[in-house]
């Protein structure tokens, strides 16, 4: 039987931003810059819901190449460029969600706490999520080690079977089921209209959704009554 849900984590990049699109398509022109050739769907699998020291592993072994040290300091850069031209944007209705739940929320995320902050700078988010930040720089293990999401419900003093993760990622769906939480998979970010990310069948999430406006239907329990 499943647990009455006491906490809601959000992922950031592709669940509370419409940032993975843009992140893919520039992290697949940077690599080609370095003699690495990939995909959006290589990239997608292999890389969406990691670490960067994960990536630059990735890239290590399966490629041979050594990129250069000041390679992730530089594409950070340019992608926070990238956010302020297109126009990084909150998914739709996400505030609406934030607004109604009744129950804690928080982040648990494999971006830099620098990306996490410019990008909630940028979309008007900072308030929303004060002191409710966890990131990967602060456990050992990341995605699709269980550690990030056990880090952050445990700064709220829940359960992990107590907790519903909301995950875009094959990695982010296997940390939280690893950590034993509901996990439910968001679908309605730009990069998965391009097919980007495929199913696994060892990374299956309890239940997909993609628009946050069926949220409150789909978790009545976590909701304010009425919303």
């Amino acid at each position: 039987m499943t647990q009455p849900i006491e906490l809601v984590l959000f992922d950031f990049d592709g669940v509370v931003v419409d940032s993975e699109i843009i992140s893919l398509r520039m992290l697949v022109a940077e690599l080609a810059q370095h003699g690495v050739s990939v995909d959006i769907p290589y990239v997608s699998r292999h890389f969406l819901g990691r670490s960067y020291p994960v990536v630059l592993a990735q890239i290590r072994k399966e490629f041979g190449i050594l990129l250069p040290e000041g390679f992730e300091a530089d594409y950070r850069a340019r992608l926070l460029a990238a956010f302020e031209v297109e126009g990084l944007r909150v998914m739709p209705h996400l505030r609406e969600v934030l607004g109604a739940l009744r129950v804690p929320y928080g982040l648990a995320t494999s971006s830099s706490p620098a990306r996490v902050a410019s990008s909630l700078a940028m979309t008007g988010l900072t308030e929303a999520f004060a002191g409710r930040i966890t990131t990967a720089s602060e456990v050992a293990r990341g995605k699709p080690a269980p550690d990030l999401p056990l880090h952050a419900a445990g700064k709220f003093g829940i359960a992990p079977e107590r907790c519903l993760l909301i995950e875009d990622s094959l990695a982010g769906i296997a940390a939280g089921l690893a950590a034993g939480m509901q996990v439910w998979q968001f679908t309605g970010g730009s990069h998965m209209a391009e097919g980007a990310v495929a199913a696994d069948p060892d990374a299956l999430p309890h239940r997909q959704f993609a628009s946050f406006a069926e949220l409150p239907h789909l978790a009545p329990q976590a909701f304010i009554r009425g919303e």
